[in-house]
């Protein structure tokens, strides 16, 4: 038996009248899922335990099998990982993104315009991030660039327990009342205001403007922590594991587990990215021997976070069309037995641009036996119709590898 897990990041929603009363779940076109439905198992899974915050590093945390209350440790661990970065025992990493905030006044006064500086691109961010290190490096930080508006910032022999704000929380928002707070808020603060007159004229955001796009006039650090020790996941659960996504965190999770992550030309952490692509990957490492792959898609979060419910739903369908889709024909031609659990890691609502603590749904299917317990369609309606319940979201997986 081969597994898949098909994560759609942030793919649930609540229902809008932007969609005529539907969620974005509901709104799409999913033949493919809406063939599998009645013959599979539906319901609720609870990815974020009480206490913990709605990200997408808890959540992806429990899905793949790991309990947050027991692992998490913060989110820029997991990034700086996956980035190559190596980290000391002692080190506390930062998630450090490029944003657009409102021009003039108080830095304490401008408005979050955006989170991810209009998705600018790696090579625009990388020379940023370079040129902010000359300014801001030095013995007891490190700045490191990632990939588009995701970078890291390294704190040697640093300390926990800020209050620091996910950017993406506050879009529209005044940034007051959300800057750092804790032993080094001070100079977190300072960072940021420095990277602002640094960058706001810098070339790259003159061009930018220029061109009708977003600047990245500032970094925002976020996300504090220390390294984790997940432990080898083929250890845990004798099978052996690959990760496919473009993702610094999901990577960084898989590579904490000891999975093999697979690289995929033309993946992103958009809607543009090749969903077909990253199918098929998935279906060459399992026919090819492996046991088990973790397939993520980042396009539906990036689409709650901006609000935008017509590509939401279009990411939706791409996921239903040319990943599923491609996962059920593989699979037929090659005449091989698989299981398939399709879920998001939360919900990220449109209508507020954020993640929230809600429970999840999610389809177990296999082309071995039928499972259904009474969805017609992989709806948030119809799986919490089910009555099934999973409240120890890390558990989740356990279904899945049950099917033998």
């Amino acid at each position: 038996m081969k597994y898949v897990v098909v994560l759609g990041d942030g793919m649930a929603d609540w229902k809008s009248d932007k969609l005529g009363g539907k969620t974005c779940l509901e709104a799409a076109q999913t033949p493919n899922l809406d063939k599998l439905a009645p013959i599979s198992e539906a319901g609720l899974c609870k990815t974020v335990p009480d206490g913990l915050k709605p990200g997408s590093d808890v959540a992806n945390m429990s899905v793949l099998g790991f309990d947050p209350l027991k692992y998490y440790t913060g989110r820029s661990p997991l990034e700086a990982v996956s980035m190559g970065i190596d980290l000391k025992p002692t080190d506390v990493t930062l998630r450090c993104n490029l944003v657009t905030l409102s021009e003039g006044g108080a830095f304490d006064e401008k408005i979050m315009k955006d989170y991810s500086a209009g998705e600018i691109s790696t090579a625009e961010a990388t020379e940023l991030i370079n040129f902010l290190k000359t300014h801001l490096d030095g013995d007891k930080f490190k700045l490191y660039a990632g990939i588009s508006y995701r970078h890291c910032l390294v704190a040697a022999n640093g300390v926990t327990g800020h209050e620091l704000t996910p950017p993406h929380d506050i879009t529209d928002k005044p940034v007051t009342g959300h800057l750092p707070e804790g032993e080094n808020a001070g100079v977190y603060l300072e960072m940021m205001k420095r990277s602002y007159d640094l960058l706001k004229d810098h070339p790259i955001n003159a061009k930018r403007k220029a061109e009708g796009k977003n600047p990245a006039n500032s970094i925002w650090l976020w996300g504090e922590g220390t390294k984790p020790a997940l432990g080898c996941f083929e250890a845990q659960r004798n099978l052996t594991g690959a990760i496919i996504s473009a993702v610094d965190l999901v990577r960084g999770l898989g590579m904490l587990a000891d999975m093999k992550i697979i690289d995929v030309a033309g993946a992103t952490g958009d809607y543009n990215t090749d969903f077909e692509g990253k199918a098929n990957a998935a279906a060459d490492a399992l026919l090819g021997g492996t046991d088990f792959v973790y397939l993520h898609m980042e396009a539906p979060d990036e689409c709650g976070h901006h609000g935008d419910y017509a590509h939401k739903v279009y990411s939706i369908e791409q996921i239903d069309n040319k990943v599923i889709g491609t996962l059920l024909k593989r699979f037929k031609d090659a005449g091989e037995d698989f299981a398939m659990l399709v879920c998001p890691d939360h919900p990220t609502p449109c209508a507020i641009k954020t993640h929230v603590s809600e429970p999840v749904p999610y389809l177990l299917y296999t082309n071995k036996i039928n499972l259904s317990n009474g969805a017609k369609r992989y709806t948030e309606a119809e799986a919490a119709a089910t009555g099934e319940y999973v409240a120890d979201g890390y558990r989740l997986i356990e279904k899945l590898l049950s099917i033998k």
